[in-house]
């Protein structure tokens, strides 16, 4: 047999060994009360299991180890945190270990109390030749209450992995939300290619300058774009010119430093994704609505949402331009529904869950879950897969828990601390 001391903590934590006649290796009657609780720090791998040894009741911790001889190998002898462990589990005794106290360690050997079955079930999931997720062959089989109720957990680590940079950064702001939330929905307007010189762009620039001229369309648009480095050059379109004159002024008054122009990613792109055409988008947003993190906590009709980013009034000099003194077929530069969706996925999604975590409101968490529901699905290799493994799916809280679940535990092979992967190995 071929596996990992998690397997071992696995069948001890679920009691999924023959319990018939249970004894230790010397031969004292074994009767669990409780396995106890599995420590993920540094110590015993479970805490405050109750046991039954021989006549002698205990209360103490539980050492999980493929090899008995493993105690040693891990250097436990004269580890102080490992004085309390009341039994040894292994899945062979293959050496008895003395306590520094004089105390032989009670152990229990599983060798010969684990179902084949078990084993070829979790043999498959760990080392089998699966070209998506371990459990693709069995994963339809799984009933779909286990199935939901596994995904709404890894959605909410999902969220709570992601709340930790805003957590961080609304510590290095001093709480200021309504920044943190420029600066992050900013980001999220560069949405892959373009997020860190979009960022980098917000946080040179900080809402309170854009605030002080809220009611000046061209100096906010002189701002973003100087901010950007887009108006080094020289220019010939008078557009681009006057934003350069408002900008000099503004970047004096202020003491700015734009970032590098360079950062900027154009390669490979659809026109309609240039940066220039996100960057006068998202100056159209900050000339329409000011303070978007108040909005946000106010609004609750995804509807309502949406409309924040429909029909901005973008300058008319880009309804013929991707680029500055380049001029082109007339378009639309108004946001694709899509983009609206993965703008209110990443960032409003994000804040409401973070807004209700961090003062303990539950109803601002049930927001964002619930506008989760409200979004569609989004398209991507790994929820076309699950897809065709017979998952259904419907909204972006669907798809936001299978990313989770492949990359927090599919491919890592989590099967053992995977809902789904317990069931599958669990069911008859």
């Amino acid at each position: 047999m071929f596996f990992t001391e998690d397997f071992i903590h696995y069948i001890w934590k679920f009691r999924l060994f023959d319990r018939e006649s249970l004894q230790t290796t010397d031969g004292e009657k074994i009767e669990v009360f409780s396995a106890g609780l599995p420590n993920s720090d540094s110590g015993p791998d479970f805490h405050n299991a109750r046991l039954r040894i021989g006549d002698t009741t205990w209360a103490g911790n539980v050492e999980i180890h493929i090899n008995s001889s493993d105690w040693h190998k891990h250097k436990h002898t004269n580890d102080n945190a490992y004085r309390n462990v009341i039994l040894h589990v292994v899945y062979r005794d293959d050496e008895p270990i003395t306590l520094p106290d004089g105390r032989k360690l009670a152990t229990l050997e599983l060798r010969d109390r684990i179902a084949p079955e078990l084993y070829q079930k979790y043999h498959h999931l760990i080392y089998g030749n699966q070209q998506f997720i371990p459990c693709e062959g069995s994963i339809k089989t799984v009933d779909d209450m286990t199935l939901r109720n596994w995904l709404t957990r890894v959605l909410v680590e999902r969220l709570e992995k992601r709340a930790g940079t805003v957590v961080a950064a609304l510590e290095k702001n001093k709480g200021d939300w309504e920044e943190i939330f420029y600066q992050f929905l900013a980001a999220n307007f560069g949405f892959k290619t373009n997020a860190l010189p979009f960022e980098l762009m917000a946080k040179s620039l900080p809402q309170s300058i854009l605030g002080k001229h809220k009611n000046n369309a061209l100096q906010i648009e002189a701002l973003i774009f100087g901010q950007a480095g887009m108006l080094e050059e020289d220019f010939k379109d008078d557009y681009p010119r006057s934003l350069k004159e408002e900008y000099h002024f503004l970047q004096k008054k202020y003491n700015l430093q734009p970032i590098e122009k360079h950062l900027w990613k154009f390669m490979r792109m659809r026109p309609q994704n240039f940066p220039t055409i996100r960057l006068a988008q998202f100056a159209a947003l900050v000339v329409r609505s000011n303070h978007l993190f108040s909005k946000m906590i106010e609004i609750r009709d995804v509807a309502q949402l949406r409309e924040l980013f429909t029909r901005l009034t973008i300058n008319p000099y880009w309804d013929n331009h991707y680029r500055f003194d380049a001029e082109s077929k007339p378009s639309s530069k108004s946001l694709g529904e899509s983009s609206i969706d993965i703008l209110l996925l990443n960032s409003f999604v994000l804040f409401l869950f973070c807004y209700g975590k961090h003062n303990q409101q539950e109803y601002f968490i049930n927001r964002s879950l619930k506008l989760l529901e409200k979004l569609p699905a989004e398209e991507n290799n790994i929820v076309t897969n699950f897809g065709l493994l017979g998952i259904k799916l419907g909204t972006a809280f669907d798809s936001q828990a299978l990313l989770e679940l492949k990359n927090g535990y599919c491919s890592q092979k989590k099967c053992l601390q995977c809902g789904i992967g317990n069931k599958i190995l669990r069911m008859a």
